[in-house]
C-alpha cells in the first residue's frame, strides 16, 4: 500500500481550499451586485423620510464646514435645516438626522441606522412610549447639548448612558454646524 507523501497532501488541501473559497468569493460577489442598488434605493428612502421627520416640507443639499467629524450631509429648507450626522454610540455609529430651525434650535431628531444594544441603546430610536419621550427631549433644545449625568438636561435611557450620550454629542454637533453656517 502506497501513502500520499506529507507535501502531496498539503498541496492536495491548499488547492481544495483555495477552489472552494474562490467558488464562494464569486458567489458572494454576484450577490452583492444584485442587492446593492437595492440597498442604497432603501437607504436614500429612509435618509428622505428622516429629512421629512425632522424638517418639514424638506430641503435641498448644500455645502457645509463641520469641524467635529461627525456631520455627513446638510439640507437647508425654508424652516431650517436638516443635519445628517454618525456620532459614534456603544456598538457602531448613530446615523441620525437633525433638524434645526433658523434661529438655531432643535425641531426633531430621526434615527437612520444604528448597531446598539438590543433592549437598552435601541430605545433610541425605538417606535415606544420610552423611545419617543427620549427623542422628544431634543425638541427647542439649543446650545451645548448633554445628558444629566453630564450637566445637561437630557435624561439618559436607563443603562445605556454611552448611546445617550452619542444621541447628545450628535445633536449638538449639528447645532454647532447650523451655526458655522451663519
Amino acid at each position: 500500500m502506497k501513502t500520499e507523501s506529507t507535501l502531496r497532501y498539503v498541496l492536495r488541501l491548499t488547492l481544495t481550499l483555495l477552489v472552494i473559497t474562490s467558488v464562494v468569493a464569486v458567489a458572494l460577489a454576484g450577490v452583492n451586485s444584485v442587492t446593492a442598488p437595492r440597498i442604497a434605493q432603501q437607504q436614500a428612502e429612509k435618509t428622505l423620510q428622516a429629512i421629512q421627520a425632522v424638517l418639514p416640507g424638506g430641503g435641498e443639499s448644500i455645502p457645509f464646514q463641520d469641524d467635529t467629524g461627525m456631520v455627513s450631509q446638510v439640507y437647508q429648507g425654508e424652516q431650517g435645516y436638516a443635519v445628517q450626522v454618525a456620532p459614534p454610540g456603544f456598538k457602531g455609529e448613530i446615523v441620525m438626522m437633525v433638524g434645526v430651525d433658523n434661529q438655531g434650535a432643535v425641531l426633531g431628531i430621526s434615527i437612520i441606522s444604528h448597531s446598539e444594544t438590543a433592549g437598552l441603546g435601541d430605545i433610541a430610536a425605538a417606535d415606544s412610549a420610552a423611545g419617543e419621550a427620549f427623542r422628544g427631549q431634543f425638541a427647542g433644545a439649543s446650545g451645548n447639548i448633554a445628558v444629566t449625568k453630564d450637566g445637561g438636561g437630557i435624561d439618559a435611557i436607563t443603562n445605556a448612558t454611552i448611546t445617550s450620550r452619542a444621541v447628545c454629542a450628535g445633536v449638538s454637533a449639528a447645532l454647532e454646524c447650523v451655526a458655522n453656517l451663519g
